[in-house]
């Protein structure tokens, strides 16, 4: 049960940098570095990160997962963090940018110049082909386990176990690795709008 409650927490650092003319190949190495260091944060479960464009710069989107609050705050105001920062910041072109959320909010997080997420009828498709195989597959794979006992067997308590099932790998697995793999059709359609 406490590792139920760990994913009900998870909260979602995005970090925007927009990278200078000529300072790509040392971000890029500085990026490394600090990605290596915030995996060994107290509570992180996890980082991605999304290349693209904005005005005309290399922008990089860096998704940080968190298992509380209380460990993101922490890696925020860490003296690695903070330093890090101060050694990135002349290789910036608008210094480091920080939202926080929930974690699934930036399923579809604004990637173009245009700076806003995509049109909803391509987060629908996106969507759709997730959750789809899930529910045809899920409940064939727990249909032999649920039918080998009564109380798993009921109605309620199955429904349960294949939704939390579902929710739970669409949520931390296959809605991120969609949305990385689909990246440039969802930003494609930002800028064509």
């Amino acid at each position: 049960m406490p590792e139920f409650n760990r994913f009900e927490e998870v909260v979602t650092l995005i970090v925007k940098h927009r990278v200078k003319a000529g300072f790509e190949v040392p971000y890029e190495a500085w990026l490394r570095h600090i990605v290596g260091v915030a995996g060994q944060s107290e509570g992180h479960l996890g980082v991605d990160v999304i290349r693209g464009k904005s005005g005309g710069l290399d922008m990089f989107t860096c998704v940080l997962r968190f298992c509380s609050t209380e460990a993101m705050q922490r890696w925020l105001d860490s003296p690695q963090r903070q330093a890090l920062v101060n050694e990135a910041t002349p290789m910036l072109a608008d210094g480091d940018q920080t939202e926080v959320n929930p974690v699934n909010e930036f399923w579809f997080a604004p990637q173009a110049e245009a700076g806003s997420p995509p049109p909803r009828w391509k987060q629908a498709v996106v969507t759709l082909l997730v959750i789809l195989p899930h529910t045809l597959l899920v409940p064939l794979i727990w249909g032999p386990l649920l039918q080998l006992n009564a109380f798993l067997s009921n109605y309620i308590v199955a429904t349960f176990l294949i939704t939390l099932t579902i929710v739970l790998s669409v949520v931390y697995l296959f809605m991120p690795m969609a949305t990385r793999l689909f990246a440039p059709w969802l930003s494609h359609s930002i800028a064509n709008r």
